[in-house]
């Protein structure tokens, strides 16, 4: 009975015998690889990839056909900041917030009507004119150019039919389509006219919505970049608007004075073009109306519209802009015209008109999170000091200036005190 109940003994380890460890069966090996076949996870990766494939084309469509709505919103976004200064000003004198985002809303757009009325008739009359003058134009600029410069150009006849053979079909889907960009217009206008208002009448609500969704330290951070947007875009808008409309009320007066036909036109180009277009905007913005008044008046006519435009701009550069635009952003001429055309080459005409105040927003933001030091001295950060005329006192007293210091140095390096 003990010998039943007794434990059975163990075979002893191979360590402890000294003896070699048995080899392993065959069904305890691991499962070798076979290379014939892919591994199981190779289908699954593939399965994915392809409908991450497939995921990414469907967003990329549908961001493509939202590309209009987005536009949209950005124009309502910037316009809701333009007009919430106003707002606020109402707010603070006692009008509640959805009555005071209407009356900025439809106040501004009653100025723009009432704008259009008082010039419209008259600008669409000088229009039209100024466009039915087009081949005179062009045919007096060709008899001068023929005759002092002897440079021919084609005919209008032969520029007119090439036009129309290029482009006649497109004039005709053009002329077609016009109906449907009419309704898309108004569209357009509703779409942006009500975001517009939702935007300003939600105000504080509408950034509680956002700052809801993020930490305490987020929420001070997203309040202060979206105070500073707002700011900035309010400021650099207004700022060109004034300074558009002074330019465009300035050439329109001195052209009516001059005599030079279609002056309101001409004016209202000049002062947008001039504004909204950096650095050769003031040019471009000047050449219509120097070529108009050279072409149906002549050279004196011509020289005299380039002397004000000349004028003009440098009194804008001294006096008009510095007031203005005394809070508005600047920006490096180089980097602003860049700006604007690369947003134009993405965006178009609409992109190169919001691309000011979007890297102007930009700019403010990194100003105020991005660390600035200090400058070292070196003659590479700033121009060399005029050099007085040789003999005359300042250049004597700064040679002896000079040499003083230099007497110093030296006296200093011996030891001497």
């Amino acid at each position: 009975m003990a010998d039943d109940d007794a434990a059975p003994e163990t075979e002893p380890d191979a360590a402890e015998t000294g003896s070699p460890a048995a080899p392993p069966h065959d069904d305890d090996r691991p499962l070798q690889h076979d290379d014939r076949r892919p591994p199981r996870w190779v289908p699954r990766v593939l399965v994915m990839g392809a409908a991450a494939v497939f995921a990414a084309v469907w967003v990329w469509g549908a961001i493509q056909q939202l590309n209009t709505l987005f536009v949209y919103l950005l124009i309502a976004g910037f316009v809701a900041l333009a007009l919430e200064p106003v707002v606020v000003w109402l707010v603070r004198h006692g009008w509640r917030r959805g009555v005071a985002a209407a009356a900025a809303f439809f106040g501004s757009v009653l100025l723009g009507i009432g704008i259009l009325a008082l010039f419209g008739n008259l600008f669409i009359q000088q229009l039209i004119q100024l466009v039915g003058t087009l081949p005179d134009v062009y045919v007096a600029a060709q008899e001068r150019l023929q005759a002092n410069l002897d440079v021919e150009l084609p005919s209008s006849d032969d520029l007119l039919q090439q036009l129309v053979e290029e482009y006649g079909s497109d004039v005709a889907s053009g002329t077609l389509a016009v109906g449907t960009t009419v309704v898309g217009f108004v569209f357009a206008a509703l779409t942006i006219g009500l975001v517009t208002y939702y935007l300003m009448a939600a105000g504080p609500q509408f950034r509680a919505a956002v700052c809801r969704w993020l930490s305490p330290d987020r929420q001070t951070e997203v309040l202060r970049m979206w105070e500073i947007t707002q700011v900035k875009v309010s400021d650099f808008i207004s700022s060109r608007v004034v300074l558009a409309a002074l330019s465009a009320a300035f050439t329109a007066v001195f052209l009516i004075i001059l005599g030079t036909p279609y002056a309101l036109p001409l004016a209202l180009f000049t002062g947008l073009v001039s504004q909204f277009i950096p650095t050769i905007g003031t040019y471009i913005g000047g050449a219509l109306p120097v070529a108009v008044a050279l072409t149906s008046q002549g050279v004196p006519q011509a020289l005299a519209v380039l002397a004000f435009i000349i004028a003009y701009q440098q009194l804008e550069n001294l006096y008009f802009s510095p007031k203005i635009s005394a809070r508005a952003l600047e920006m490096n001429p180089a980097v602003s015209f860049v700006v604007v055309l690369a947003f134009g080459a993405v965006f178009g005409a609409l992109g190169a008109f919001l691309a000011l105040p979007v890297a102007a927003t930009i700019q403010a933001i990194a100003n105020t999170y991005l660390t600035r030091h200090e400058l070292v001295d070196s003659d590479m950060l700033r121009d060399p000091d005029r050099q007085p005329p040789k003999g005359s006192r300042r250049s004597r007293n700064l040679h002896a200036a000079r040499e003083a210091a230099r007497t110093v140095a030296e006296r200093r390096a011996d030891g001497v005190e």
